[in-house]
C-alpha cells in the first residue's frame, strides 16, 4: 500500500528502517496505531492496548490531539500571520501535517520538524526529500541547546523573525528530571518578539474531578511500564511551561474547546478532559 503520493508504507513486522528496534514500544509508533496508521508493530499495538484497557477511548484522543494541531497551526497561519513553524516530537507523518496547513495559507510557510525517532525520521525524510520549504530533523528536545545551534547553523529558522513553536503532546514524555520547565523556558528565550507557542499536555485534574485523576494516575502507570514514559501533570505544572508569556483565549482547556470548527467530532469524553492544550504569544 502506497501513502503520501507514492511513499511505500513501511508497515510489516518482519521490516524496519535502519536503527529501529521492534523489541520495544515507541511513543511514535504507538500514537500512529491510535490514528489508524500502519507505521506500527505488535510490541507497539500491545502497549496501545493496555492502556485502552483502562482508557478505550484512546484512538480518539488521539484524534483529537491531531484535531488541535490542524487548527492551531492554521491559527497562526492565517490570523497571526506566521511563515515559520518549528515543530518538536513531529512524529510519524499523517493527514494533516503542519507543512499541508501551513501551504494552505501559505505555499512559501517554512517548517523544520525535529524528532528523534529512527522510523519518524525515515518517513519524514522520505516524505519531504524534495520539499523547498520544509526539513526534517533529528534532534532531542532535552538538549534545546544543541538543537537551537543546529537550527541556526543551518539557518533553518530565522530567528529575527516570528515563529510558530509547537510542543503539541511531547513535554508529557519528558520525566520531572529532565526539568521540561526549563527545556520550555531555553525554547522560549531563543523566539523573537510577536513568537508563538502551542502547547498539548496529559492532564491530571486532581481533588477537583477524583475520577478523572484516578484515571489518569492508572494510564500514567500503564505507560511507564510498557513506554517507560508518559506524565499526567496538574493544571499549575502546564501552565508554567508557557512562562510569562501571554495565553490567548480560551487559554487552556480541553482541546476540543480549542476554537473547534466543526470539522471533527468535539464530544466531551473523559479521555478529551485529561489533555488539555492553549496557545500564548510572546509580547
Amino acid at each position: 500500500m502506497a501513502l503520501f503520493g507514492g511513499i511505500e508504507a513501511l508497515t510489516s513486522d518482519k521490516v524496519a528502517p535502519p536503527g529501529v528496534d521492534t523489541t520495544r514500544p515507541s511513543i511514535a509508533r504507538v500514537y500512529d496505531y491510535y490514528l489508524g496508521g500502519k507505521d506500527n508493530f505488535a510490541v507497539d499495538r500491545h502497549a496501545a492496548q493496555m492502556a485502552m484497557q483502562v482508557t478505550p477511548d484512546g484512538p480518539e484522543a488521539g484524534r483529537a490531539c491531531r484535531a488541535f494541531l490542524r487548527r492551531s497551526v492554521r491559527y497562526l497561519a492565517a490570523e497571526a500571520g506566521i511563515r515559520q513553524f518549528l515543530d518538536l516530537g513531529s512524529g510519524l507523518p499523517t493527514r494533516g501535517n503542519v507543512h499541508e496547513i501551513a501551504h494552505q495559507v501559505d505555499p512559501d510557510a517554512r517548517v523544520v520538524y525535529v524528532d528523534n525517532d529512527p522510523m519518524a525520521l525515515a518517513h519524514g525524510r522520505a516524505l519531504l526529500a524534495d520539499a523547498r520549504t520544509t526539513t526534517v530533523v533529528g534532534a532531542d528536545v532535552r538538549q534545546p541547546e544543541e538543537l537551537l545551534a543546529e537550527l541556526r547553523e543551518r539557518k533553518l529558522i530565522d530567528f529575527d523573525q516570528p515563529v510558530g513553536l509547537l510542543l503539541l503532546a511531547i513535554l508529557h514524555h519528558l520525566h520531572d528530571d529532565d526539568d521540561p520547565t526549563a527545556v520550555a523556558r531555553r525554547l522560549i528565550d531563543a523566539l523573537p518578539s510577536g513568537s508563538y507557542l502551542a502547547i498539548s499536555h496529559f492532564y491530571d485534574p486532581g481533588a477537583a474531578q477524583p475520577e478523572l485523576s484516578e484515571k489518569a494516575r492508572a494510564v500514567e502507570k500503564v505507560f511507564n511500564e510498557t513506554l517507560g514514559t508518559g506524565r499526567w501533570r496538574t493544571r499549575d505544572e502546564i501552565l508554567s511551561f508557557f512562562g510569562d508569556l501571554e495565553l490567548l483565549p480560551p487559554g487552556l482547556v480541553p482541546l476540543a474547546e480549542w476554537h473547534p470548527d466543526g470539522e471533527e467530532d468535539t464530544r466531551q469524553t473523559a479521555t478529551y478532559h485529561t489533555i488539555v492544550g492553549g496557545v500564548a504569544r510572546k509580547a
